[in-house]
């Protein structure tokens, strides 16, 4: 099983998949989305060409090294979205060669199913809450929804009435909250907020400031009993690492699109386990890389939730299940994903769609965001 065809498609609203075929006609399809630069993940795939056309496609954990370590230069998104999407198609690949689920090559089945949360918008309270009672009729028992808005250093606590608001407001729809601050909050006020925030039983308050500053991550894990998640910033088990030994963190969220792919992800696990931390993928992106982390959680025992992006407002034009045939295979039921069972991922891509798509690439950006005084803001 010679790796004959490395192939990436640029698909709406901005997802990038990625498909590897061998000299026997095997197939296996992955997900390489970096939101915002997915033509810069593109580019990375013309290294990944020249090194593994040719190469051996059963041998993933060689292609993996390889690939991490062979180009002197290794690490952060764009190369670790590249080798994410490459890993995640040669799981697919030999899981669909041996007619076995990618779980049952890790081991085996440690669950059937895995609790998933929704993602909800909205400004104010009364659409807060719309949103929520939404997602309760759908199925979801959680959610996640942004803190605040952008914040500059500092400001006054009355800013913070709003966001407590806004969280009953989801609350009373019979939800449990996980809480984004999207690393808009600066350390000061995030002190604050997380403390006013603590009452309110929230499920965890993720990216309270960015990972980068990982002294005032440990700071705030010291003041509240609140559990704090991060990870879709961090592209390693090395840029984990330092999390883990300062006890700075309660629930990691690797994203399987951007932190090396099943292979890589499976290993921050494994050491979230050793340091007693939950795992929760980040996943606001498409079938592919949602299939990948159910892989995870049916063979992962510190999975704990998931995230899914189904009517997420970034997929505007089409949405999660568009380019999936047996679309089952990731709808939620009762607010649980099923462990896809089928081979490989489990899910079947529609290759005439994903193709005919393909051919005007998306060029998705992120907004950009601006303090009262015009200054930058983080989104």
């Amino acid at each position: 099983m010679k790796i004959d065809r490395i192939e990436t498609f640029l698909v709406p609203p901005r997802w990038l998949f990625v498909r590897v075929e061998t000299d026997d006609g095997a197939v296996g399809w992955g997900e390489a989305s970096l939101e915002g630069h997915a033509e810069a993940v593109a580019g990375a795939f013309e290294s990944l060409r020249d090194r593994f056309i040719g190469h051996d496609a059963r041998r993933i954990e060689d292609v993996w090294q390889v690939a991490y370590r062979g180009g002197f230069y290794r690490g952060g998104p764009v190369l670790m979205s590249a080798l994410s999407g490459l890993d995640q198609a040669l799981w697919d690949l030999k899981g669909r060669a041996l007619g076995v689920p990618t779980w049952e090559l890790f081991g085996g089945q440690v669950r059937e199913r895995i609790r998933a949360y929704a993602w909800i918008g909205g400004d104010r309270p009364h659409e807060i809450a719309a949103a929520a009672q939404t997602r309760r009729e759908q199925g979801f028992s959680a959610v996640k929804m942004n803190a605040t808005a952008e914040l500059d250093f500092i400001g006054t606590p009355k800013l913070f009435d709003e966001v407590v608001e806004r969280v009953r407001a989801a609350q009373a729809a019979g939800v449990d909250v996980g809480l984004d601050f999207h690393g808009r909050v600066h350390k000061g006020m995030a002190k604050q907020l997380a403390k006013v925030l603590e009452p309110l039983g929230l499920l965890f308050i993720e990216e309270p400031v960015l990972s980068e500053n990982h002294e005032g991550l440990a700071q705030i894990a010291g003041l509240v009993s609140t559990p704090i998640a991060l990870g879709e910033r961090l592209y390693s088990r090395w840029d984990f690492k330092r999390f883990f030994e300062a006890a700075a963190v309660d629930i990691v969220q690797p994203d399987l699109s951007h932190a090396g792919g099943l292979s890589e992800c499976r290993r921050i696990a494994a050491m979230a386990e050793a340091y007693d931390v939950a795992v929760a993928p980040h996943c606001p992106l498409g079938p592919l890389a949602l299939a990948a982390c159910l892989q995870l959680a049916g063979s992962t025992p510190n999975v704990a939730i998931q995230e899914m992006s189904l009517g997420i407002h970034y997929n505007v034009g089409h949405d999660l299940l568009n380019f999936v045939v047996n679309k089952e295979a990731l709808t939620p039921v009762d607010g649980n994903l099923p462990i896809p069972t089928e081979p490989g991922l489990g899910v079947t891509i529609d290759e005439d769609a994903v193709r005919e798509v393909a051919k005007e690439p998306h060029r998705w950006r992120n907004p950009i965001f601006r303090h009262p005084d015009g200054s930058f803001a983080e989104w």
